[in-house]
């Protein structure tokens, strides 16, 4: 069963919606204890980084022991951004640090790199991803394949960066290291590639 996570800042309808087509079986817990027997965890989300602050103690600390007792975890969008160290957006609230590195804003980021612009921010819309190494979850695609965005911060680049896109500067688009995976765009938005890669990650379930 996969739990997922209703911290007041996720698209959850569209989640469902996404999981239900796919047949898969989930719940939204109500309790840290009901994290005890998930197969799986998902961490949605979108908005202001503040708002993974309600992912509280509790919360985080049966998040890790799910993903150390060999759960699968999979974050979007900003349930993606909050694996990471933390984010600038939001300083004073610490992610879970499952990957290196702290996000910053698209524009900052874009200048840092030197980038030719404007760039509008925020990414929304459709973009393409590369695929710099083998992963599970992106079994089956295809280099350039177009997936769905919506953000204006974005996590850096990492060794287990399995998924790149290109907006002003090259950012992470999705990470994996085992059964731990996140990805920046919406695959719950983003079609018959969205479906797949959703469908490859219950594949490791």
């Amino acid at each position: 069963m996969i739990a997922l996570i209703d911290y007041g800042a996720g698209n959850l309808t569209s989640v469902r919606k996404a999981l239900s087509a796919l047949g898969a079986d989930y719940f939204t817990p109500r309790t840290v204890s009901e994290l005890d027997d998930a197969a799986a965890v998902i961490v949605p989300g979108v908005g202001h980084f503040e708002a993974t602050a309600a992912i509280d103690g509790g919360w985080r600390h049966a998040i890790l022991m799910a993903a150390d007792r060999g759960a699968a975890l999979f974050g979007i969008c900003l349930g993606m951004q909050w694996l990471f160290d933390g984010s600038d957006e939001a300083p004073g609230a610490p992610g879970l640090g499952l990957f290196r590195g702290s996000c910053v804003h698209l524009a900052r980021a874009s200048a840092s790199a030197k980038s030719e612009g404007p760039f509008k921010v925020p990414h929304v819309g459709w973009n393409s991803l590369r695929f710099p190494v083998a992963s599970a979850a992106m079994e089956g695609l295809d280099q350039d394949t177009q997936v769905y965005f919506t953000h204006s911060y974005v996590a850096p680049l990492v060794p287990e960066s399995c998924a790149i896109t290109t907006y002003g500067v090259d950012f992470t688009a999705a990470v994996e290291r085992g059964r731990i995976a996140g990805v920046q765009f919406h695959p719950e938005k983003s079609g018959d590639a969205g479906l797949r890669i959703l469908k490859n990650w219950l594949g490791s379930l």
